[in-house]
């Protein structure tokens, strides 16, 4: 494969390995800061949800489209052609543009005056985002050798939880201090400041640094395309990956459980608000974003650390590990959503949100490790198109849907419980396609290194 000399061999390429393990550590430490505003952004209007229904007169099932659809319907559709951008071009140029324009459409969220409105401002926050995560597990993959990769791409998901944390905390302190429109200036603007300092202090490396020689690649020829051929490229490298069993098993499974994981997350603050409605929702923000920044971000660092240690002497443990995490989770949750005492539904969350961490890390680095060296970054869009417009885009209004279909003959409190119940069953369906990883993974991930493995 000739790669894109514009792309590869530019002067500000640097190697890894020339600045050491220091600067490794500070890109993947400051990409994971970015991560966390990806998701800070992301979640706050589950958080800030009940006081914008209130305000906005808003029923559920415009809630759900905020939450879900709106955010989501530029966000995978634009990723697929950003992230083929990326692997062309400069990606942290990319990253910081991406970080600037959502947290700018973050910001502007607090002065929409209705649905119409602020469903904008949600796709303007979706068109950002979508030049994200595709670049920046390119760059992870360039610094990062491919046995190291699910701890670094572990570390980089710990943005996921800390974003969610900051956001309960925050959100849910200024919210009660000040207004929900406050509270999405503070959590965007300062994204402008960490884009500027991702764009002056990481440079880019060279593609494929932590490879072989004999690394897999995609056969395609540098220089300028068409639309047509650049289509044509994108077609080919995503009729290629979905033709990787373990490479379709790792996008269903991670598309089902964040189905079930993106609705009840988006709908959590409604649940508790209504269904322990004497208990303090200040007090249940601050518990949540307290579980979500330690369980949740342990959860996700164990994953990815477990997954490297044990899948040096088999690979297997790409799909054992999070399977059985993912059966752990199941009959816990149902504990959180059905028991009558809101302390003990908070405390369930503890192993609840550990658990569901547990698959982050093997999954993206198995979307890296399993695609070729110079399509890295569409491979992670290929992979979050299919995730996120079903997951993100369908689960929390499916689950929006469903409540106010529901609440006409139990009330908006059952019918909120009942919807959230019926959308956990796709954990289990993400469980099974990780035990189908467990077994189809050691033959592709030979095919993809040529490192022989049991």
């Amino acid at each position: 494969m000739k790669e894109n000399t514009d792309a590869t061999a530019a002067p500000a390429a640097v190697s890894p390995e020339s600045k050491g393990r220091l600067y490794r550590t500070y890109v993947l430490l400051l990409l994971t800061a970015v991560y966390t505003f990806n998701f800070i952004d992301r979640q706050i209007i589950a958080i800030l949800s009940p006081a914008i229904k209130v305000d906005l007169g808003l029923a559920d099932w415009q809630l759900g489209v905020l939450k879900g659809f709106a955010f989501a319907v530029l966000y995978t559709t634009l990723g697929i052609p950003i992230a083929r951008l990326a692997d062309r071009t400069n990606r942290v140029n990319i990253i910081s543009i991406a970080l600037a324009l959502w947290s700018g459409f973050t910001a502007l969220s607090g002065v929409c005056q209705n649905f119409v409105q602020l469903a904008l401002a949600r796709v303007g926050v979706g068109i950002g985002e979508a030049g994200g995560s595709p670049p920046a597990h390119s760059l992870i993959s360039d610094y990062y050798p491919k046995e190291k990769r699910a701890g670094a791409l572990g570390i980089y998901a710990m943005g996921i939880p800390v974003g969610v944390a900051f956001a309960y905390l925050a959100g849910g302190w200024i919210t009660q201090t000040f207004s929900w429109r406050v509270a999405f200036a503070v959590v965007g603007l300062p994204g402008l400041i960490l884009a500027l300092l991702l764009k002056l202090t990481v440079r880019e490396p060279p593609r494929g640094a932590t490879e072989a020689a004999s690394a897999n690649t995609f056969g395609e020829e540098g220089g300028a395309r068409s639309f047509l051929s650049e289509v044509g490229v994108i077609w080919r490298a995503a009729k290629h990956l979905l033709s990787i069993p373990t490479y379709r098993a790792v996008v269903f499974g991670t598309t089902a459980i964040s189905f079930s994981a993106y609705a009840n997350g988006t709908w959590v603050v409604d649940f508790y608000a209504r269904s322990h409605s004497d208990f303090s929702l200040l007090t249940v923000l601050f518990a949540l974003g307290l579980i979500s920044g330690t369980a949740y971000a342990l959860g996700t660092f164990l994953g990815g650390y477990l997954v490297d240690k044990l899948g040096q002497k088999s690979k297997r443990m790409y799909g054992y590990v999070p399977a059985i995490a993912l059966l752990i989770n199941a009959p816990l949750f149902l504990v959180v959503l059905w028991h009558p005492s809101a302390v003990v539904s908070l405390i369930f969350q503890i192993p609840v949100q550990l658990t569901i961490g547990f698959y982050l890390g093997p999954a993206f680095a198995l979307a890296q490790t399993l695609a070729p060296v110079s399509v890295r970054a569409l491979s992670t869009a290929i992979f979050f198109f299919i995730l996120n417009m079903i997951a993100l885009g369908f689960g929390p209004t499916t689950a929006g849907v469903v409540s106010s279909i529901l609440s006409g003959g139990m009330g908006e409190e059952q019918a909120l419980r009942w919807s959230l119940t019926i959308v956990s069953v796709a954990g289990l369906i993400g469980a099974w396609y990780f035990y189908l990883v467990a077994k189809r993974v050691p033959a592709d991930w030979e095919k993809a290194t040529g490192e022989k493995v049991e």
